[in-house]
Formats: C-alpha cells, structure tokens, sequence
C-alpha cells in the first residue's frame, strides 16, 4: 500500500466514524420519550394484596381477576397529569368496555378518597400503594401509567404519561378488543 492511499484511507476511517455518529443522533431524534419499552409487557403481572380505598380492611389482587381483561391506572391526587386525562378515564369507564381499577400511588388516603369524590370515581375500585412498592414492582416512571391485562394475568400494554383520546382509540381500545375477542 502506497503512502498516499494510506493516507486515504485513515482520512476515512474518522469520516465512517463520524457519519455513523450522525446516523444514531437522527435515529434518537425520531424516538418518542414516552415509548419507554417495558421489560413487564408480555410476562405476568407481578402479584399483590393491596389494601382498598374504600375499605382498607378488604384487600385487592390482581389473582382475582384471572379471566377478565382489565385496565389499572397508577394515579395520585398530587399528580396533575393523573386530573388531565381524568376525564378521559370517567368517558371510558362509563363506556363499560373495560374493567379499571385503580392503584393510588404514594397519596394520603384522605387526598385520595377527597380526590374521588369531587372529581368521579372511574375505578371498579382502588388499592392504596402508599409505600410505592407495587409500583416499583410493575416499573412505575410516574404517574400517571396505564397497563392493559389479559384473561391470564399478563401485561400486554403498559401507558406512560396521561391517556390521550388519540391513544385510547387507536391502540388500547382496539387491543382490549382483541384481547377480549
């Protein structure tokens, strides 16, 4: 090899470098930060006994609803974007397409129930994490987080950030159909 074509040749090691940095830089820029991928979609919903809501001396599992499609929602009267897409939630569960009962997140019990009350209650009911360790448990960014659970127990959707109209119609509602199917 010639000096010359050596000399090409390490001009053009850092050019493929460099173009290759751009590439995954326009890549990362095309990624939707909400898309967070979840290691729990498509395995088993991690088990709990939760505390209820509305009477904290009955406990909820999600055992219990083996053979049912169901929705849970991680919300908190503190979390203003859990307010946003509460509307949302009241549209869907009078709609009676879904099941969804609620995981309250971290929350007073008495912010939670007040929250409820003033708002609309969506949920079938609500078990209280008031610890946060069924959320770390199911992989819990914030709240709110939307999971879509099959007759056996699995994940088969997980929603980070607040439900859109948008998100319900063309993705959630036509999977639970499919799931319920």
């Amino acid at each position: 090899m010639t000096p010359n074509n050596r000399r090409k040749l390490l001009f053009l090691i850092p050019l493929a470098v460099f173009l290759l940095l751009v590439g995954f830089f326009l890549r990362g820029l095309n990624l939707n930060p909400r898309e967070v991928p979840s290691p729990l979609v498509g395995k088993p919903a991690p088990a709990f006994a939760l505390p209820v809501l509305a009477d904290v001396d009955q406990k909820f599992t999600p055992e219990e609803m083996k053979g049912q499609v169901w929705m849970l929602n991680v919300w908190a009267s503190w979390c203003v974007s859990c307010r946003q897409e509460h509307p949302l939630l009241m549209d869907l569960a009078h709609s009676n397409k879904i099941a969804i009962y609620g995981l309250n997140y971290k929350d007073r019990l008495q912010d939670a129930r007040m929250h409820l009350q003033r708002h609309g209650d969506p949920f079938v009911l609500t078990a209280v994490d008031a610890d946060g360790r069924v959320g770390i448990d199911y992989g819990v960014y914030g709240t709110p987080e939307t999971y879509v659970i099959d007759r056996e127990g699995v994940i088969r959707y997980k929603q980070i950030g607040p439900l859109t109209p948008d998100k319900l119609e063309q993705t959630i509602l036509p999977l639970i159909r499919e799931l319920q199917g």
